[in-house]
This record gives C-alpha cells, sequence and structure tokens, in this order.
C-alpha cells in the first residue's frame, strides 16, 4: 500500500526538501490550497458561499516545537476569525483545528492546547459560528477528547472527529451520538498500526457504514467526511432510514477533490461544506491528501514527469 509509505515520508526532512523544490509543485499544492494568507484566501470563501456552499476552514501547519509558536497558530485563527467577522456567514464558515497546532505534543501539552483553543472557539462563538477539533494520531485522542468535552460545557457547538479505521471509534461513536454534539465521520489518514486499527480497505468501509448508522440513529448531528460515491449513497440511505431531514447532516469534501459533486449534492438541498486549508505550512497536509487518494498522487508523478 502506498499510503503508508507516503506517510512515512511526510515525516522526512529529506523528501520534504526534494518535494518542495520539484518546480511543479506548487502548481499541484494550489489544488488543495487556494492561498497563503487571510486575504488570499477570503474571495475563495465569498465563491464557494456564492455558489451555496459551507466552508470549514483550517489553517496548516503541525511542526510545532515550542509555546511560541503554539501561540502564533492561536493567533492565525484568531486573525481569520476577525477577517470573517464582517462577512456575517454565521455558520457558513467555520473553523477546523488540529490540537497539535496548539501544543498538544509539547511538555504539559495538555493544558497549553486548551488554554489556546479556548480563544479561538470563543471567537468564533462571537461571530456566531463554531470549531470542530481534527482527529489526529491515536496517541492523541484522549486528550482531544477530554478537551472536546471540557470546551462543549461553555459551547456545545464544538465538534470533533471520529476515524472508521480505529477499533476504539465504534464505542467513541455511541458516546458522541448524543443531543446537541456535532461528529465528522473521516476514514482516517494516519498510520496505526494494526493493534489499533483496521489495515484492510474493505474492513475500513464496512467500519464506516457501521460507525455512520450509530451516528444516524443517535442525537446529533453527523458530519459525513468521505468523497467516495459508494459510502455518500448509503449515508443517504441512512439517513432517510432514520427520519433525518436535510438540514440534519451534511457531506463535507476537501477543496479541490470532486468539486462538481460538491456543487450537485449542494444543488439537491444537501448540506455540503468544503474543508478549505490554507497557509504557508503546507506540506505534511498536502502528503496526507497524496496518501488518501491514489489518483492524487498520480496526478503529482504525471506533472513532475511532463516537466522533467
Amino acid at each position: 500500500m502506498l499510503g503508508p509509505v507516503i506517510l512515512a515520508a511526510s515525516r522526512s526532512d529529506r523528501v520534504r526538501r526534494l518535494v518542495s523544490a520539484a518546480p511543479v509543485t506548487r502548481q499541484v499544492v494550489d489544488r488543495f490550497i487556494p492561498g497563503e494568507t487571510v486575504d488570499e484566501i477570503l474571495p475563495i470563501i465569498r465563491e464557494l458561499t456564492g455558489d451555496g456552499l459551507e466552508l470549514t476552514m483550517d489553517v496548516v501547519g503541525e511542526d510545532i516545537t515550542t509555546p511560541e509558536q503554539a501561540a502564533a497558530a492561536r493567533d492565525a485563527y484568531l486573525e481569520l476569525i476577525d477577517r470573517l467577522g464582517p462577512l456575517e456567514l454565521g455558520g457558513r464558515a467555520e473553523m477546523s483545528v488540529k490540537l497539535s497546532m496548539f501544543g498538544q505534543a509539547l511538555p504539559g501539552g495538555h493544558g497549553l492546547a486548551l488554554a489556546n483553543v479556548r480563544p479561538v472557539v470563543e471567537a468564533a462563538a462571537a461571530i456566531g459560528t463554531t470549531v470542530t477539533l481534527d482527529a489526529e494520531d491515536h496517541t492523541t485522542l484522549d486528550s482531544m477528547f477530554a478537551i472536546h468535552e471540557e470546551l462543549r460545557k461553555d459551547h456545545p457547538q464544538t465538534g470533533c472527529v471520529i476515524q472508521a479505521y480505529l477499533f476504539r471509534t465504534e464505542e467513541d461513536a455511541r458516546r458522541l451520538a448524543a443531543a446537541g454534539s456535532r461528529v465528522r465521520l473521516v476514514k482516517g489518514a494516519y498510520k496505526e498500526p494494526a493493534e489499533v486499527a483496521h489495515q484492510k480497505k474493505h474492513e475500513i468501509d464496512k467500519a464506516y457504514v457501521r460507525i455512520l448508522r450509530t451516528l444516524m440513529e443517535g442525537e446529533g448531528y453527523p458530519m459525513i467526511g468521505s468523497h467516495d460515491p459508494r459510502l455518500i449513497s448509503i449515508a443517504q440511505e441512512l439517513a432517510r432510514t432514520a427520519g433525518r431531514k436535510l438540514d440534519e447532516y451534511e457531506f463535507q469534501m476537501l477543496y479541490g477533490i470532486r468539486g462538481d459533486e460538491h456543487l450537485r449534492l449542494a444543488a439537491e438541498g444537501h448540506r455540503m461544506r468544503v474543508y478549505t486549508a490554507y497557509g504557508t505550512d503546507w506540506y505534511g497536509y498536502f502528503m496526507r491528501r497524496l496518501a488518501e487518494k491514489p489518483a492524487n498522487l498520480g496526478f503529482f508523478l504525471r506533472s513532475v514527469v511532463s516537466h522533467d
């Protein structure tokens, strides 16, 4: 499987330098990351919302090694929220955050991440929107869920992400499928050992459907994070079976992947939210996009060959 190889490469400084130096890289990166600054991303937000889509915004960057970098990540989100306020988009443009960016892996990281993410959640609420905590590798999840629970005491709309390939997720989904919760279900994009995660695609797909059924039959708000046409069709059927209205769940897909499907689902009356990343520290995000979908890797390699 290429995915684990690419994920391993995402942690290599040597590969980072090679990929970053390739002349074609910027062209391919732009497919997934449409800007580096708030000024560059605001027109994209206006365009997508004008097309009837919703967004969740991610400021890319995960290699945080100092508390000062974690504070800078917090401030980047606060700047984005400050600029979004006058657009009066409400919940149509929310935030997605990785707690690793807020210092979770540093000494005292749990408390540091909570202290940094709290003002972001508060600022988002002040302009009528919210924050979803992204899931990272399995060793970080107990901390993420504890921070999620703490934030929901004052801001119950705070969402979280669960990953279908992890064995623990079916139990997590049962706990989270409660009234008022917002849960995004994804397949998972980190290299995880066989002791904690399904390794085969068909096993992950089956787990995804089981978990999604739990969320649809629960009292929370499911967010279906998938580009898989079969899973999207199954999600629609599970929603109908559960008696859910179109505004009682949503689909989420990445910017740059299946854009026509984004518009089709929105035109059918579904809530369709586009996960839109921006920023200068794009490498880790870009490599995970390649790992998730072989077609993305093929696109990149063909571009490199054509420019050789």
